[in-house]
């Protein structure tokens, strides 16, 4: 059984800390699927990922070999690459049954109050549904858990 993991985003950008986390998850030897809410951010963090010291392969869905992708970026909520991990951006939804199945899932939000908002519906939903939950910010310029279900 998995967990959700919910990053509050105070000191790093969104781009830096999916890299990270990405990163993480692919020495952990997990497929991951990163599902957002809107194809032109997708398109956005695709284009940012394969740049800089955050470089990171991956593959926009849509595309002719999205099951053979270890990292899928997509707006859908099914995982067409076998995904074992699931990073939620912007307030992407996901389910306790996804939590259940699935290695990690990890919930990206930014420290503004429709994030803040969406982020609290999310964790008191999972929290309801009996899944394992911890809450991460980096408010204090390194990662700190505030809270643990």
């Amino acid at each position: 059984m998995g967990a959700a993991y919910f990053y509050r985003l105070t000191q790093r950008s969104m781009e830096d800390t999916l890299s990270m986390l990405l990163g993480k998850a692919r020495g952990a030897g997990w497929r991951v699927a990163v599902r957002g809410c809107d194809m032109s951010r997708m398109v956005h963090l695709d284009n940012r990922l394969w740049q800089g010291d955050g470089f990171v392969p991956h593959g926009l869905a849509g595309g002719d070999h999205d099951a053979a992708q270890p990292i899928l970026l997509t707006t859908q909520s099914d995982c067409p690459n076998g995904a074992t991990c699931i990073m939620s951006v912007d307030g992407a939804e996901v389910t306790a049954e996804e939590v259940a199945r699935m290695e990690r899932v990890c919930v990206l939000f930014e420290d503004y109050d429709e994030a803040l908002s969406t982020a609290r519906r999310q964790w008191k939903a999972l929290k309801d549904a009996g899944a394992s939950a911890q809450y991460w910010s980096d408010e204090s310029g390194g990662w700190e858990k505030k809270a643990e279900t």
